[in-house]
């Protein structure tokens, strides 16, 4: 898409709501041709709203949602043929998995021998071949969502909407099917609109990612903008900022802030101003442990702190540590760097973090993310 053309699909000035309460407000949101935006949020956040009007599945009550440009019946028509939808439980006509697959072709007058070699081409790529003969009745949870990525596949579709297509499954499916989004998804269909509430599948398979809380979009960005500098509060939590640490702002310049905690100070980036309260976002990956008499040859970690091992909590690979020291800290580590420092409850160590890996707020905005309420049931 280059700078003159509009985006492939957008929608500007959407609200819907549902007796009496707003499901979605959302300024402007758009997808460009050959992306994959993944919108990201917990249950009940207005993901699969979003979604239905996007794809003009419902109209919204304030808004226009347009594809190439255009709005209204027309392009309501047009996005119905370039389009396709995976959701969250597959439905299908009670047959074949070849004759589910290949209907779409069937009613888009497609002849019967190419809509059975195009089926058994998407349904190879999907390793999903074997199952071409069965009854639709016979699948399990995760060939059910395979067949049904098929059935929409099958259509090349210039986009494809996927309304959290791998919640329902088991951890093993997930991951396959996941895989498959990847690699087949992107080779078959333009662009991808997929909403999400798990982490993980949108920071790894999406170009953009939106937040969105309550309706409302909070950030877009990259994976790697919002991971780094996630634009407040709630963002920071979902993107795994899982422990907070309070304290109060002592200096601050353009997006850095000093913050005393407990005595000592940290350089952490925020917009806080001198003697606000704050909470201090981590990630316990972003902690690193080392014994307290190690000179830091990383010019880059502004902060060191002295800390003293509470707990020692063995996870497989990983060894996650609760400290004491001018706060409580938590920090994860591999098992291996754990064994070769010898941390256990009683070791004194020094922890060191990067300023651009903490995040200061203002202490009355750090808030746990929630849904908003909801007038009906929905997925996302």
């Amino acid at each position: 898409m280059n700078a003159a053309s509009p985006p492939l699909l957008s929608g500007t000035g959407l609200r819907r709501s549902y007796g009496g309460k707003t499901a979605v407000e959302v300024g402007h949101i758009e997808l460009a041709e050959g992306e994959l935006l993944a919108v990201f949020g917990p249950n009940g956040a207005g993901k699969s709203t979003l979604l239905r009007l996007l794809s003009m599945l419902e109209k919204p009550d304030a808004g226009r949602v347009a594809f190439r440009g255009v709005s209204g019946r027309a392009a309501e028509r047009a996005l119905r043929a370039a389009s396709a939808v995976v959701f969250q439980r597959a439905h299908f006509w009670r047959d074949s998995v070849e004759y589910n697959v290949g209907l779409g072709l069937a009613l888009r007058g497609i002849s019967r021998s190419e809509a059975r070699e195009r089926s058994r081409d998407v349904c190879e790529q999907l390793g999903i071949s074997h199952l071409l003969p069965a009854h639709v009745s016979e699948l399990s949870g995760g060939e059910a969502q395979r067949v049904a990525l098929a059935r929409a596949l099958v259509l090349d579709p210039e986009i494809l909407f996927l309304d959290e297509p791998t919640a329902n499954l088991d951890t093993d499916a997930r991951l396959d099917l996941r895989d498959d989004l990847e690699r087949v998804a992107r080779e078959r269909a333009t662009s991808v609109f997929l909403i999400t509430h798990d982490r993980n599948e949108a920071f790894h398979l999406a170009d953009r990612v939106a937040v969105i809380r309550d309706g409302r979009l909070i950030q877009t960005g990259t994976p790697k903008e919002i991971y780094e500098n996630p634009a407040d509060a709630y963002t920071a939590r979902l993107t795994g900022a899982e422990l907070t640490i309070p304290g109060t702002v002592l200096t601050a310049e353009e997006r850095m802030v000093t913050v005393d905690i407990g005595g000592a100070s940290v350089l952490a980036l925020g917009d806080a101003a001198p003697g606000e309260p704050v909470k201090i976002a981590y990630r316990p990956q972003d902690l690193v442990i080392s014994p307290p008499g190690l000179p830091s040859t990383d010019l880059s970690t502004r902060n060191l702190l002295h800390a003293t091992v509470s707990e020692r909590r063995d996870m497989g690979g990983l060894v996650r540590l609760r400290m004491r020291g001018p706060v409580e800290l938590v920090a994860l580590v591999t098992l291996d760097a754990a064994d070769e420092l010898g941390v256990d409850a009683g070791v004194r160590v020094a922890v060191r973090v990067k300023a651009t890996a903490l995040h200061a707020f203002p202490a009355g905005r750090m808030k746990t993310p929630t849904g908003s309420p909801r007038a009906r049931p929905e997925s996302g």
